[in-house]
């Protein structure tokens, strides 16, 4: 999906320098790099889980501090919660229950950002979630973090 009109990545966000290089390149593209046309050309992690709604795979670059980083991203273009398709909570549910029964996740955090990428931290415009699972070999100072703004 190509809009002109609409920058797709955020390159303030970007917290790696690999990352900002790929950023780059799909900006300088105007394509959508989570849309499924293009996203094995951006994105180099295995799909884990595909559903009607979702597609689950490892964030490609997560966040200091943990031991799992999964992404739920929308399986098409949406920006906004409003422009999820009817179901789409309960299939994102199925697939955040299974991998933790997959991972064997004891703790950790679900998030999700939408709307306006200059307002809320993310780094992609297409909507998706972050499962998040802290590293057990953090230290007592070392939090992960979740930007949101």
């Amino acid at each position: 999906m190509s809009d002109k009109n609409k920058e797709f990545v955020n390159l303030d966000n970007a917290r790696h320098n690999d990352q900002r290089a790929v950023m780059e390149e799909i900006a300088q593209n105007e394509e959508c790099p989570f849309c499924p046309e293009q996203l094995e050309k951006y994105h180099k992690q295995e799909i884990l889980r595909k559903g009607a709604h979702w597609i689950i795979t490892r964030n490609q670059w997560p966040y200091e501090h943990t031991d799992l980083h999964l992404l739920a991203i929308a399986a098409y273009h949406v920006e906004h919660l409003d422009e999820l398709r009817e179901g789409s909570f309960d299939e994102l549910q199925g697939h955040l229950v299974w991998a933790t029964h997959e991972f064997n996740v004891e703790a950790g955090g679900f998030a999700m950002r939408f709307g306006d990428i200059k307002e809320n931290g993310a780094t992609v415009r297409h909507l998706h979630a972050h499962l998040i699972i802290p590293s057990k070999e953090r230290g007592p100072d070392d939090k992960v973090r979740f930007k949101i703004s």
